[in-house]
């Protein structure tokens, strides 16, 4: 990881690491070229797939920063490449603010959270937009995997740099797929309980009614 430092690590960003006293491990970071764009690794492009949402940033013309959710099934957003992620946009609350602004300055911040397993990870990157109509073979591969609802854009972002962040304070979450997948055992051991205080019960009726035949 060497490009994300360069864009990540203004002036102002410095002068702060060096009042803080982590200029010098900052520093490390900032020896690469600075205009080799960072590759997603398999760690990178495992944890990606995995993922069921992120957060988008893009920047409007105001000169402030907006931020929208995506989200959808495990795999929605498909790394094409090392250098390379895409997904099939679907409709939403019809706001555009995030399509208008990408037409305006193609640069995005990603923010992935995995609360499960308490890990995080930044990017740059680059946003082209296109339509199903443009790039068919690309909107069937995107569609394989994706949000439910009409697609109405393909987005592919040219990954800059990235970065994995500090670990800490992320609280332990765990979705409803994750949950079943973990309880499942149980739920399978409490329904052969279930089962079974059932033939319990229609046993000890049968031997009532045997003693009282008796």
């Amino acid at each position: 990881m060497s490009r994300y430092a360069h864009l990540a690590y203004t002036p102002a960003v410095r002068a702060v690491q060096a009042e803080r006293g982590s200029a010098l491990a900052a520093g490390r970071r900032l020896r690469a070229p600075a205009d080799r764009r960072d590759p997603l690794g398999p760690a990178e492009a495992a944890f990606l797939a995995g993922l069921d949402g992120f957060l988008l940033g893009s920047v409007g013309e105001t000169g402030w920063p907006y931020i929208q959710f995506r989200g959808g099934p495990p795999g929605f957003l498909h790394v094409l490449d090392e250098r390379t992620v895409a997904f099939a946009d679907v409709g939403g609350n019809r706001q555009y603010i995030t399509t208008g602004n990408l037409r305006g300055d193609d640069r995005v911040a990603l923010f992935f959270l995995d609360h499960a397993r308490a890990a995080r990870l930044k990017m740059y990157g680059r946003a082209t937009v296109s339509t199903e109509d443009e790039r068919p073979e690309l909107a069937a591969l995107l569609q394989a995997t994706r949000t439910e609802g009409r697609v109405e854009r393909l987005v592919v972002i040219a990954v800059e740099g990235w970065d994995w962040n500090c670990h800490r304070h992320i609280t332990p979450r765990f979705s409803e797929r994750e949950l079943s997948e973990v309880l499942e055992p149980t739920r399978r051991r409490l329904a052969q309980v279930d089962r079974l205080e059932r033939e319990n019960a229609a046993l000890r009726e049968e031997l009532l009614l045997l003693r009282e035949a008796l």
